[in-house]
């Protein structure tokens, strides 16, 4: 159970990297609608990251929390942001998602 709640924490973190995202697109009421999205996904990542090495190795769950939120803001930024899709920048997110597998894989949890 505290694999999928550090997923979604990883979630939330992609979450709050997009909202920045915004924040730096926009201005007046739009800009701090999406500064308070950051505000919310982040508390809510980090208590979830929380919760979850009750139980969980600390030094796992932080590389597979930063890895799930590396991958995602990537692949956000491609999609929204307009960031480059080049073939090295898909390569090495291959080898951090195997990493994170990696991990998952040999956690004694």
């Amino acid at each position: 159970m505290n694999w999928i709640i550090l997923c979604v924490a990883g979630l939330f973190e992609v979450a709050f990297a997009f909202s920045l995202g915004k924040v730096k697109e926009t201005s007046g009421a739009t800009m701090y609608f999406w500064l308070a999205c950051f505000l919310v996904s982040a508390t809510i990542s980090f208590g979830l990251l929380v919760k979850a090495i009750q139980t969980l190795p600390i030094g796992t769950a932080y590389a597979v929390w930063t890895g799930i939120g590396a991958v995602g803001t990537v692949i956000a930024g491609i999609i929204f942001f307009k960031d480059p899709a080049t073939f090295w920048r898909f390569f090495f997110i291959g080898t951090l998602i195997g990493s994170i597998v990696g991990l998952k894989a040999v956690s004694s949890h």
